[in-house]
């Protein structure tokens, strides 16, 4: 049973079920395919809420850099950056790399789980 926090920037994507997907650190107990998430904004807090539950239909091994995305070891074709980054709640590439380096520090190696 995953729980996967997120920022309240993110709430209103999930809900709209823009937000498909979620990229994470790897994990002991990684997610697997057909497990249930569960999603939530404010969790450890007063304001904690769940989102929504989804079952887990994909996970993926990503890595992101400046220079793109890198799936299961294979690069991502450059015009197909802009739709990742809007189906993971950012409206456009340049600006997921600029969260990522912020957030997490570029490059960054994880889990794309998909929804």
């Amino acid at each position: 049973m995953p729980s996967y926090n997120f920022q309240h920037r993110f709430a209103d994507a999930i809900l709209r079920g823009l937000k498909r997907q979620t990229i994470r650190a790897k994990r002991n107990n990684q997610p697997r395919v057909g497990q249930t998430a569960y999603c939530f904004t404010g969790m450890r807090t007063k304001k904690c809420r769940r989102l929504v539950t989804w079952p887990i239909r994909r996970v993926r091994d990503v890595m992101l850099t400046k220079q793109g995305v890198w799936l299961d070891g294979r690069q991502m074709q450059d015009e197909l950056l802009e739709s990742f980054a809007q189906a993971d709640g950012f409206s456009h590439w340049p600006g997921m790399v600029v969260w990522f380096s912020k957030t997490h520090g570029l490059p960054f190696h994880g889990d794309l789980v998909m929804w």
